[in-house]
């Protein structure tokens, strides 16, 4: 088992998109740049890891799920602090007339400096005095300028000042902003979460790493309201449930760690934040992130709307509550899943495979169904179509080949088993299932898939 270290990622990046996992976004007109669009493997695994966020983080704990919209009112976001602070520090090489995050190449090039403490005007100074050569040209540096991260946008059909909005740059938001909403209509009892799953938007300086940091991302965000004199326990308890979920899903335990953030990385209405980071093969990466955000929200959104947005105990006495905030980036947690799982083995002294060790119960197909020869396809389609239209096992048929290529076909896309229809099935109803890790084969009678398969759902 290679460690992701050893990994390289470029090869990693061109078995997805060789395999149709991910495709290039408007790939016939040249594309744009750093966008992806996913094919249906990758759709399959993102489809299950939202069942699963919504299993562990709604249902089995007994918390609320809604759908709120990308486009919302801007005084959201003039409430939220956005439309003030939601900036990166924007420097241009006008020799190469390309743009960079300011903060970014002090990290790269001078790791001692403590970009969170520098003010933009001490970047700016460390960055015109000491980096004359950059990305492969000569520099000459503009003044550094604050840029807003949100797409603008406009409702209706006149284009004035008075129709300007965004796309929502986090889901959280609409949580916040419906929080009212949601006690009244579900009478909820502190303490209790209300998540979402869906798009975002942030116009990156520098999307970069494939689709570690892109425009357009999709969150799976809940936003848990507590009293205060609990949310420091529950904070803690957040913390162990996303780490425990990454690891549900087959993520190696050597792969990912929690890092708490230091008080000058803190925002300032934070009680305290903690990233689950990943190890890719760049270097330790944000997975996700968990933040005690204090009564911070909605205090502003009652500030701003004048609609209180206070909760009532049963004691009679009003509070606004505190909030803890675990936020996974979906797509990131599916990047990292598939490098994860990447290996090239060595199979024997002039052959190799690659293979996604892709745990089973999130992979694109769990099963595959060959037949032997295609003479005998027929009962292979059969089986096929049964365990489609009477199971939830996600299938795949494949008659092209000769069956060891239908098993590296299958090994690289990451379809845990392999079932072989062959003569020996029409005589005694039995076929030949093959593990991907292991390579091996055992003989299993066709009654007994479904319960040969259930061993490896979680």
């Amino acid at each position: 088992m290679s460690k992701n270290s050893e990994k390289n990622l470029q090869d990693i990046i061109n078995h997805l998109k060789i395999s149709g996992f991910v495709y290039q976004d408007s790939e016939i007109y040249g594309g744009v740049i750093n966008t992806w669009d996913y094919g249906p493997l990758a759709t399959s695994m993102l489809q299950t890891i939202k069942k699963y966020w919504v299993r562990e983080f709604i249902t089995r704990e007994g918390n609320y799920q809604i759908d709120s919209k990308i486009i919302m009112n801007p005084n959201v976001w003039r409430a939220s602090g956005h439309l003030d602070n939601f900036s990166d520090y924007l420097i241009e090489n006008k020799l190469n007339q390309k743009r960079y995050r300011a903060d970014h190449i002090v990290k790269e090039l001078f790791p001692e400096v403590n970009v969170e403490k520098a003010t933009f005007e001490e970047l700016e100074k460390l960055i015109q005095e000491n980096v004359k050569q950059y990305d492969g040209s000569k520099c000459d540096w503009t003044s550094i300028r604050p840029f807003n991260l949100m797409f603008k946008t406009q409702m209706g059909a006149i284009d004035t000042t008075a129709s300007q909005t965004y796309l929502r740059p986090e889901t959280a938001q609409g949580i916040f902003v419906n929080f009212k909403n949601v006690c009244r209509t579900t009478r909820a009892k502190l303490p209790f979460g209300i998540g979402q799953i869906g798009k975002s938007f942030r116009n990156e300086i520098t999307p970069r790493d494939f689709i570690f940091r892109t425009r357009e991302f999709e969150q799976m965000e809940l936003e848990f309201f507590c009293e205060e004199k609990d949310s420091d326990s529950f904070y803690q308890y957040w913390i162990n449930k996303c780490s425990n979920f990454v690891k549900l899903l087959g993520l190696k335990n050597d792969n990912i760690r929690v890092r708490p953030h230091e008080q000058e990385e803190l925002s300032h209405y934070s009680k305290g934040t903690s990233d689950i980071e990943y190890l890719f093969p760049f270097g330790w990466g944000e997975l996700l992130g968990i933040a005690n955000r204090g009564n911070y929200d909605l205090s502003q959104h009652m500030k701003y709307s004048q609609e209180s947005l206070e909760y009532l105990k049963e004691d009679g006495t009003k509070i606004i509550p505190y909030v803890i905030e675990p936020s996974i980036g979906l797509d990131r947690l599916l990047f990292a899943l598939l490098i994860d799982a990447y290996e090239v083995e060595k199979v024997s002294e002039d052959d190799e495979r690659t293979v996604l060790k892709v745990d089973y119960s999130i992979a694109p197909y769990q099963l595959a169904v060959f037949p032997l020869l295609k003479k005998i396809s027929e009962p292979a389609k059969a089986l096929y179509e049964r365990l489609l239209k009477t199971t939830n096992i996600r299938v795949v048929y494949d008659e092209a080949g000769s069956i060891g290529k239908r098993y590296r076909r299958q090994d690289a896309i990451g379809t845990p088993f392999a079932i072989t229809v062959d003569f020996e099935t029409l005589e005694n109803n039995t076929v030949t299932i093959r593990n991907r890790d292991t390579m091996e084969q055992e003989r299993i009678s066709i009654d007994e898939i479904e319960h040969y398969l259930s061993k490896f759902e979680k």
